[in-house]
């Protein structure tokens, strides 16, 4: 029996192409996209400005997936954390982080991860599989259903631009005035730095870039994000010289903070010299102590000096707070814990 097609797997142009293929009409695509992106259809029936014929039709040939979150976790800041079980059994998660003017959605783009980085604990579960593109937007229409966001973030589980076909598909999707009206501004890619996958990324949409930097030479980058065998910090930093920004933005370097690794006055110095030529603002994560991982926290006294030091230095600086600390709230946590048994 010939599969349904996932009509969220589609973008506008491709919904236009299935559509031709039957004989329809190209514009009845960007009615069916506003019923399930603007509306939340899940079913054609309600699709009351198409023809029942083709709704008939189309329920016989396609179906539009959703996504329901299997465990919640709201933590006392606020931080909601939500575990999707996929049609598949495996599981992937999403973050919502509030703020005062605007929230802010994390979403996965992979099962586990084949980064491998050090610090990280979704790579601790291994890449199982990437999401398809209908995975990757269900988890922005389920939170959308319970709470407003302004903010889509990609740096829940996995490395989006190892996805790169299905992350590019969920950005039109997600930007698009027919789709889910996400402003380009409000929208980031976060990346370990996959640097080829870069600058197809910024050819082929126009998003925000983030990249987890972590290290200020390639001896400690090795060591912990083997991504930098392949692409050493030279070659990272000058594809971020190249990434196309519309004007005024600026490219996000994160930097998770690990005592006795990366923490020193010399590092921020370091910093100071590699981020030269690149809009950058510093997004400073003091690490987040896990099991199974020997890492410690940085001194606060540390965040503190090299938070200062740049500020000084003339960058846009945020230290960022661990958010959800009693809850799951880092990535892979709550997958972790249902995976042992734990529940909730």
């Amino acid at each position: 029996m010939e599969t349904k097609a996932d009509l969220k797997n589609l973008s506008l142009e491709e919904l236009e192409q299935f559509l031709a293929g039957k004989g329809k009409e190209r514009y009845r695509a960007r009615q069916i996209f506003k019923w399930m992106y603007q509306k939340g259809a899940t079913d054609f029936e309600v699709m009351t400005n198409l023809a029942k014929e083709l709704r008939q039709e189309l329920e016989q040939t396609a179906v539009i997936s959703t996504l329901f979150p299997e465990l919640t976790e709201v933590s006392r800041d606020g931080t909601r954390k939500y575990l999707f079980r996929l049609a598949d059994g495996n599981t992937v998660e999403a973050v919502l982080i509030p703020e005062e003017d605007r929230s802010t959605l994390c979403v996965s783009s992979q099962v586990g991860c084949a980064m491998g980085c050090e610090f990280c604990l979704t790579g601790t579960f291994r890449l199982t599989r990437s999401l398809t593109t209908a995975e990757i937007v269900n988890q922005i229409c389920a939170v959308m259903r319970e709470v407003p966001f302004r903010n889509i973030v990609f740096m829940g589980m996995g490395e989006p631009l190892a996805n790169l076909d299905n992350v590019i598909r969920a950005l039109k999707i997600i930007t698009h005035d027919d789709g889910l009206q996400f402003s380009t501004r409000r929208v980031t890619v976060s990346t370990a730095g996959l640097v080829p996958e870069m600058e197809r990324l910024g050819r082929e949409v126009t998003v925000n870039l983030a990249v987890s930097l972590n290290a200020t030479t390639d001896e400690v980058r090795n060591r912990i994000m083997p991504i930098n065998r392949r692409y050493p910090l030279r070659e990272l930093l000058d594809a971020c010289r190249r990434f196309p920004l519309p004007g005024r933005r600026k490219i996000t370097i994160e930097y998770v903070m690990i005592k006795g690794v990366n923490d020193s006055l010399e590092d921020a110095k370091r910093l100071v010299k590699l981020l030269s030529g690149i809009p950058s603002k510093i997004n400073l994560i003091p690490f987040n102590e896990h099991e199974g991982c020997s890492f410690l926290s940085p001194d606060q006294q540390s965040v503190d000096q090299i938070h200062s030091f740049l500020l000084a230095k003339h960058f846009t600086v945020i230290t960022r707070s661990s958010r959800g600390a009693d809850i799951s709230a880092a990535c892979g946590q709550l997958k972790g814990k249902l995976e042992r048994g734990g529940g909730t």
